[in-house]
């Protein structure tokens, strides 16, 4: 029997994987995972098997509890000398600006995808995980054509991919030698079919103690990489408690450190606890000022300052703050969002990335593998210093709303360091000024780092009036735009049975129902 539920995610084929497994009697669990794989087709930039992510999961049987599965990337347990090391950088062209990034064998950090995926079929899910690949095997065979979204971001990475022949041959158009596949090509995955299910049949010792791990292994011991058998093997996925807070109504639970996203957004949350900015309303003057603040404070107090700041938040989130955070490197890369709930209230909320990818695709699997040693911020000192085989740090934030009445939410974002302010924007929006689902997401949204204070159109003059004289560094943005985040968001109210979703359209957002 079909089971009803209500997906969004950054991709149309993303969002049908998970309506396809859903009709056919899956859970939400069941359903993300499927969408998890499609995305490694439909979103390939984004989302690979190669890198990391986390899972914030919410089974509503009797005695389930909220569970958060961290399989993001770890760094290796050896680093070699940086002269042998294949590591290299590419200028990514975002039009207005330009930014360095580092490929190369040498970029890759242990993935944890399959294992993440492993753990959570094992926990949660009610289908064989042959049928959950079906969906992502069916698109890889046949091809997906590329949309403007996924187009624009290859044409933002395409210095990667096009960096090698075996990259170039599995990411270019036949048909135009040398070149990237652009909007409206077709992409399709033949050695990602037969991945898929191998792992389906086999299970995730072919990934980490199997050919895919030995090939790896071997091409970065020849090739100028890390990535040793014995970092795959010891790879260990990481279940946690979620970080909960209450908010007015609510509970809001989020992904735990070591990572910061979740710590940082609440830590915003409990600066603007008790505020009355809500009764002036969305983009008074009241409002703005405080969400501005909040966000400059927050952006003072990240991990990388140091700051004490023991006042501003409950000490126990403090103490996790700098215990469990410093000393963890930071990714904050390219990244893809999904959630999904079922009509039980099963809820499931997915962030993933795999930064830009390496340049590097795994023989055989058509699995491009993870560059998030490559990024300026997790070697502070120089590169080839990052610790060893400690887990990275993210700001990806997989996060649920509870309400008193029942009603759950499960919401998430893309888009690197705005991910925090997003996921609490919308937050805001829903609690504070009681916003329905869309205009919760689709409101205009600020994001404050660096000094400078970016804003999106669609606030009342009155209210930015304010800010002009409160910030010395503004920018206005025309429209909405994919740099602001994606949130992509469902809900369930248990009462009447409703289901709700929306999809970002900053970032291709689709939302699909059961």
């Amino acid at each position: 029997m079909k089971k009803k539920g209500v997906i969004a995610a950054g991709h149309e084929e993303t969002a049908k994987a998970a309506q396809i497994i859903l009709e056919e009697g899956g859970n939400a669990f069941d359903a993300v995972l499927g969408a998890l794989c499609t995305a490694c087709v439909a979103e390939p930039v984004l989302a690979s098997l190669g890198g990391g992510g986390f899972l914030l999961a919410h089974p509503a049987a009797s005695g389930g509890k909220t569970l958060l599965y961290d399989f993001f990337v770890q760094t290796p347990k050896h680093r070699r000398p940086l002269d042998e090391v294949d590591f290299f950088p590419i200028m990514a062209d975002f039009g207005e600006a330009q930014q360095e990034f580092h490929i190369g064998l040498g970029s890759m950090a242990t993935p944890g995808v399959v294992k993440g995926m492993f753990a959570a079929h094992k926990d949660l899910s009610s289908m064989p995980m042959a049928r959950i690949v079906e969906p992502a095997i069916k698109l890889a065979r046949e091809g997906v054509a590329v949309n403007r979204l996924q187009g624009y971001i290859f044409s933002i990475v395409e210095k990667i991919y096009i960096s090698n022949d075996i990259s170039l041959k599995a990411y270019g158009d036949p048909s135009r030698p040398g070149e990237l596949v652009r909007e409206g090509d077709t992409l399709a995955f033949p050695a990602f079919v037969n991945t898929l299910d191998s792992l389906a049949r086999e299970g995730q010792d072919l990934f980490y103690r199997g050919e895919i791990a030995q090939s790896i292994a071997a091409d970065c011991q020849q090739g100028g990489g890390y990535l040793r058998r014995e970092d795959f093997e010891a790879y260990q996925l990481e279940r946690r408690k979620p970080l909960e807070l209450s908010y007015g109504d609510a509970r809001i639970l989020t992904n735990p450190p070591p990572s910061t996203g979740g710590i940082l957004v609440a830590f915003a949350l409990a600066l603007l606890q008790g505020s009355d900015h809500a009764v002036e309303g969305f983009g008074s003057a009241a409002h703005l000022k405080k969400l501005a603040n909040a966000m400059m404070l927050t952006n003072e107090a990240r991990v990388e300052s140091h700051l004490e700041v023991d006042t501003l938040l409950d000490p126990v989130f403090m103490d996790m703050y700098r215990s469990r955070i410093q000393g963890h490197p930071h990714a904050r890369r390219g990244t893809t969002h999904i959630s999904i709930i079922d009509a039980d209230g099963n809820a499931a909320s997915l962030t993933l990335s795999n930064g830009e990818g390496a340049a590097y695709i795994a023989p055989g699997t058509g699995i491009m593998i993870n560059n998030m040693l490559g990024e300026e911020d997790i070697n502070p000192h120089g590169f080839n210093q990052w610790p060893k085989d400690i887990r990275m740090c993210s700001m990806m934030a997989p996060s649920l709303i509870r309400r008193l009445n029942g009603e759950i939410m499960a919401l998430g974002s893309g888009g690197s360091n705005r991910i925090r302010t997003a996921i609490l924007q919308v937050i805001l929006n829903l609690i504070d000024f009681r916003m329905p689902l869309t205009a919760a997401v689709e409101s205009p949204r600020m994001h404050f780092e660096d000094g400078l204070l970016s804003i999106e159109s669609g606030f009342p003059e009155t209210g930015l009036a304010t800010l002009q004289n409160h910030v010395d560094k503004i920018k206005s943005w025309s429209g909405q735009n994919l740099f602001f985040g994606g949130v992509h968001a469902v809900r369930f109210d248990p009462a009447n049975g409703e289901l709700e979703g929306v999809g970002d359209p900053r970032r291709g957002g689709v939302t699909l129902k059961v």
